[in-house]
């Protein structure tokens, strides 16, 4: 059969093959720099505020009339201030802010320094706030770089207006500089040696940290599937899967055995199994979202049943490991799988129209940037996403350790959590991608448009009991966020807000001091409150929200049975190796 040419029209044009490929490399290597923020991001945020800004008089008239009423505020307090008559503060610093603690921020002249910049910042944030016409992300990314850039010049980061520090430079005599950058060095050293922070070998996985007995029972290219060893003579006929998010290591849950979630879920008769994730390099490049629910938690629920027979499964998410897990179910309820008995989300989102701050780093031009990042390597690297959410608490990450370390001379002693903070994963170029174009940017999960095995999947298809757990202070998936599950479920929804962050709100056990929570169940079909009605609704209680977590479970599980054997070789699981495994260890 004769061949037909194709037009020249649809020929591939080497030079614009090479074109793209020159572009590409040129924005990876110009991302490397940034750590991944667009410069083109940046200058249309600020140009799309002054613009909006210059075309509105009256903002400006209303910000102009602010700034005056600050100044003559400022004017009256360094007026009236006396040591022995101390004049209110014109502001207070907010109540998270604790870079103002110490009582000689009261005093002349840094009270003065002190109540200047915060009106100032307070006047920023109004300055970015409702100019007309203004894209609202890029509002809020206006408004974050620029408190980036005072809470790097602020009077607490500077020996000349730091009372602390000057007491301190004093009462050393200046050796505390000294010792300052004597840590400086060593920090610097460990990083460009890629070593762990100073302390952090004091707590290993399998040594100090991830002692909870059990086995690794089934392994693939990127999951071990943990069992771990009953301590109970009974246990509930349901076990329980846990899914860790693969942008940590699983053993957040295994911290310190007085910290470990999971040893306290052993104890209380459950059989427990774990996946821990591999730790991908630049082979792993192509593995995508689907990718890792087949070969994650559909592979962990296959192995769970073959080796305890049990017909149903607690699912248990954390993280981005319950955004998978929710994309899982979805699939399993839409296919006619019913082997989940319940499913159980920790600081987990669903619905991505209001992320956080995290968001201010999701935008076309933001992604474009890290996609080209990660071309490169095949992968997202651990520090340069540590790096984005320090930015999230520059205050408590970056400044604060400024001066307490580098300038006081005072390392704190390490924990197991800062030690497990430390031991970053990386992220393969493929899910990274797909996960922040799908869930972050286009929400697809919440829109019913996710694909799973070509077909999209739609959380309203789920009806198994769901607990999902919020905390308050989280800057990674903010509880009001992550309670929007309700508006996309007509499932039995117990929510429960807690103390903490993202982590720490999590690692809870019992016996923990200053821990509350709030709790509300909304019954199967039921009405779904807003937000602020389920604040009002919700009983607060003191304590550790664990209990609180497994009185729920013990409601929607058997009676206790015998425990099940430790794998099943018979069946393909044998154990291969005792816990924690190999890939938690994997740098």
């Amino acid at each position: 059969m004769a061949s037909h040419p194709l037009p020249a029209e649809q020929l591939p044009d080497p030079f614009e093959e090479t074109a793209a490929l020159v572009d590409r490399l040129a924005v990876a290597q110009v991302a490397q720099w940034t750590n991944g923020i667009s410069p083109a991001a940046l200058a249309e945020a600020y140009f799309d505020w002054a613009s909006h800004l210059a075309l509105a008089p009256g903002k400006q008239a209303h910000l102009a009339t602010k700034a005056a009423r600050k100044a003559l505020r400022l004017m009256h307090f360094a007026a009236t201030n006396r040591p022995w008559a101390p004049a209110a503060p014109v502001i207070a610093p907010l109540p998270q802010d604790h870079r103002w603690d110490d009582p000689a921020w009261a005093d002349q002249p840094y009270a003065m320094w002190q109540q200047s910049f915060l009106l100032f910042q307070q006047w920023w944030d109004a300055a970015t706030r409702d100019v007309r016409g203004m894209d609202p992300h890029h509002a809020r990314v206006v408004n974050f770089v620029g408190r980036q850039i005072l809470d790097m010049l602020a009077p607490s980061n500077s020996i000349l207006t730091n009372p602390a520090l000057q007491r301190r430079i004093a009462e050393t005599g200046g050796t505390c500089l000294i010792e300052g950058m004597q840590l400086l060095r060593e920090d610097i050293e460990r990083a460009v040696r890629h070593c762990p922070p100073v302390g952090a070998d004091a707590y290993m996985p399998g040594e100090q940290v991830a002692v909870t007995p059990g086995q690794v029972v089934w392994r693939n290219e990127l999951i071990e599937l943990i069992q771990y060893a009953p301590a109970t003579g009974e246990v509930r006929p349901e076990p329980v899967l846990i899914v860790p998010a693969w942008i940590m290591k699983y053993y957040i849950l295994d911290l310190s055995p007085e910290n470990s979630l999971v040893r306290w879920l052993v104890g209380q008769g459950y059989t427990v199994f774990m996946i821990s994730w591999r730790n991908p390099d630049g082979s792993l490049r192509d593995r995508d979202m689907e990718d890792y629910r087949r070969l994650g938690p559909m592979a962990a629920l296959d192995a769970v049943q073959a080796i305890t027979g049990a017909p149903k499964v607690h699912g248990v998410g954390y993280c981005l490991g319950g955004t998978l897990l929710a994309i899982t179910a979805a699939a399993m309820a839409r296919d006619g799988d019913d082997r989940l008995a319940s499913m159980t989300m920790f600081a987990a989102q669903t619905e991505f129209s209001e992320p956080g701050e995290l968001g201010l780093f999701i935008d076309p031009s933001e992604l474009e940037f890290l996609d080209e990042m990660m071309w490169t390597r095949g992968y997202l690297d651990s520090w340069q996403m540590a790096g984005t959410f320090e930015l999230l608490r520059s205050n408590d990450l970056i400044w604060s350790r400024l001066i307490g370390e580098y300038l006081m001379g005072e390392r704190p002693a390490m924990n197991d959590l800062m030690a497990w903070n430390a031991d970053g994963t990386r992220m393969p170029y493929a899910m990274h991608s797909e996960y922040l174009r799908r869930l972050f940017l286009n929400d697809d999960l919440a829109e019913g448009r996710f694909p799973v095995d070509g077909r999209p999947v739609r959380l309203s298809d789920l009806h198994l009991p769901i607990f999902s757990v919020g905390t308050e202070t989280d800057h990674v998936a903010p509880w009001h966020s992550v309670y929007k599950l309700h508006l996309l479920t007509d499932s039995e929804l117990t929510f429960l807000l807690t103390s903490g962050g993202h982590n720490a709100g999590v690692v809870s056990p019992p016996g923990h001091p200053r821990r509350h929570y709030r709790v509300l169940t909304r019954p199967e079909h039921g009405s779904t409150l807003d937000t602020e009605s389920w604040e009002r609704q919700a009983a607060p209680h003191d304590g550790s929200w664990w209990p609180e977590w497994g009185a729920w479970l013990d409601a929607r599980s058997g009676d206790p049975v015998a425990p099940p054997p430790m794998g099943a070789p018979d069946k393909g699981y044998p154990a291969l190796e005792p816990a924690p495994g190999g890939y938690v260890r994997q740098p």
